[in-house]
């Protein structure tokens, strides 16, 4: 995984008020909770004393109280309260649960994966996207690395096949290009899929325009891919890790082409639906990769259609290497 970055651990309304939520994300097990203001809290789900789970305590106001012998900890992990000293004492300093930096946006709670710092950069978030898309929403966890997952929203000529009954219909084989833009913190992708004629070979990217549309797909590390279909049609998912085997997809639709009041969330469900039927083809193939985390090493016998793989693994890389 990469350091120092934000990522999407759980959706908001997954973190209740007045109770406490324990997951398994980043290979760490956290526990989260809201204070008496909404404010999400994520620490270490260990108990510093006698490393109990603090996942399956209580929540007292505003601390979270451990269900061995009551220590209870504050939202900055200090410990307020150890009941076998007396009330009257001071808990020692050395009671402290690390605590993780936490924002909350876009429906979404992020959690800054790295060293704390006194400013941190912004959210990842695509800015086109607001209000005026009505949006599904649908998550499913994968016996998968996430770099394997992302690799595979990035892989622009495997539709004929894995998605041959849905997006891949019309046997469209030859992959030209394609053509990407990147910088060191996001990937963007245009593909153009055609018929084999069985005279012309695949043309490289150099030998291509950029289309004046914009991006098919943009990936903005350490975790987001959009798929734009249309100004008014798009596909959102956060990779989130859960440890090295395994990733939660956040997947979110959004349309404005259908503008009825009450029919624009019903046509996103919809149309999400197939979203859902398209992403457990990809799942089917993705679970059997091998080794399970991908990178640029690992002995695969890449192709020029192979052009966004090879750059994610490059940035990634880089950030893996640059922790600051």
């Amino acid at each position: 995984m990469i350091r120092n970055q934000w990522y999407v651990i759980l959706k908001s309304n997954e973190v209740k008020a007045g109770k406490i939520t324990g997951v398994l994300r980043m290979g760490e097990h956290l526990v989260l909770w809201r204070d008496t203001r909404g404010k999400v809290t994520c620490q270490v789900d260990r108990c510093p004393h006698r490393g109990v789970a603090l996942s399956i305590g209580e929540l007292k106001g505003d601390t979270i109280q451990c269900p061995f012998h009551g220590f209870e900890y504050d939202s900055s992990g200090k410990c307020t309260l150890v009941p076998a000293n007396g009330r009257a004492s001071e808990p020692p300093k050395v009671l402290q649960v690390p605590t993780y930096p936490t924002r909350e946006e876009h429906g979404y709670v992020y959690l800054w994966w790295g060293e704390p710092r006194g400013e941190y950069p912004p959210l990842p978030w695509f800015d086109d996207l607001d209000s005026s898309f009505a949006t599904s929403d649908y998550r499913d966890l994968w016996n998968a690395h996430y770099s394997r997952v992302i690799e595979n929203q990035l892989d622009v000529f495997h539709l004929p096949f894995v998605h041959a009954t849905t997006i891949g219909r019309g046997d469209r084989t030859v992959a030209d290009g394609p053509i990407t833009d990147v910088d060191e913190s996001s990937l963007e992708i245009w593909v153009h899929n055609r018929l084999d004629d069985g005279k012309t070979t695949a043309l490289r990217a150099s030998e291509l325009v950029k289309p004046a549309r914009p991006f098919f797909l943009k990936f903005k590390f350490p975790h987001l891919w959009m798929n734009r279909i249309s100004d008014d049609m798009r596909i959102t998912v956060f990779f989130t890790p859960i440890d090295d085997e395994h990733t939660m997809l956040y997947l979110r639709y959004y349309q404005r082409f259908m503008k009825v009041p009450i029919l624009r969330k019903f046509v996103a469900d919809l149309i999400n639906l197939f979203s859902i039927i398209v992403l457990n083809q990809d799942k089917r193939v993705v679970i059997t990769q091998m080794p399970k985390p991908s990178g640029l090493k690992i002995g695969e016998k890449l192709i020029p259609a192979d052009r966004p793989i090879i750059e994610y693994r490059t940035i990634r890389e880089k950030l893996q290497q640059n922790r600051d």
